[in-house]
């Protein structure tokens, strides 16, 4: 089937939180090793929206594939039993895509990424590397114009905490790579994150 792509005008409600946990479910037990987990896709779609590129000016077969790994064209399985589930998995994206657009231009203050917790000798701790990695799957696919925006002498600072969390970790300084060790420090850094999104979304706004 064909890829809908996204047109803001069109309502949606937002997932409720068993559509949300379906979502959820149902990427998890995709086959492909590359299918993003709700964490991925959640920091994914968010870089989408704010890309230099906005995701309602590309098309959707571009972009969608990328969450469960591709269609399975190549050498990789296909990634849905039916077109029926494939189709559920689309519109469920697009709803999500749909809810995250409207409260990051609409909304700010109702906007929460969904991040991961962690847990450490009995406290939890905000843990976004997965967000983030989904985030920055994203931007790879416009380095160029994304590099400016990392680059920008206000903004990229902001954007650092990304970098960290869902860059690659061959590529970190040492010190990096310690203080990374530490969930603490991982916490602060995920509390970071909404601070750089935040700052993006408000320069298209």
């Amino acid at each position: 089937m064909q890829y809908p792509d996204y047109k803001p005008s069109l309502q949606s409600p937002p997932l409720t939180d068993n559509e949300l946990q379906a979502l959820d479910d149902l990427l998890s037990a995709l086959p492909g090793e590359q299918a993003m987990n709700i964490e991925m896709l959640d920091g994914y779609l968010t870089a989408l929206l704010l890309a230099p590129t906005p995701v309602a000016q590309r098309r959707a077969a571009d972009w969608m594939p990328v969450v469960w790994g591709g269609d399975g064209d190549g050498e990789g399985p296909a990634p849905f039993a039916s077109g029926k589930q494939k189709k559920n998995a689309i519109v469920l994206v697009l709803r999500h895509l749909h809810a995250i657009d409207d409260a990051l231009h609409r909304h700010p203050d109702r906007w929460e990424p969904v991040f991961s917790v962690a847990d450490a000798a009995g406290t939890e701790y905000a843990d976004a590397e997965d967000w983030c990695t989904g985030f920055l799957h994203a931007t790879a696919q416009e380095p160029d114009a994304w590099g400016e925006l990392f680059d920008d002498p206000a903004l990229g600072p902001l954007l650092l905490p990304v970098a960290l969390l869902g860059g690659d970790e061959s590529q970190l300084a040492p010190a990096d790579a310690e203080r990374l060790a530490d969930p603490e420090h991982r916490d602060g850094l995920s509390r970071a994150v909404p601070d750089g999104v935040l700052a993006l979304a408000g320069r298209q706004r």
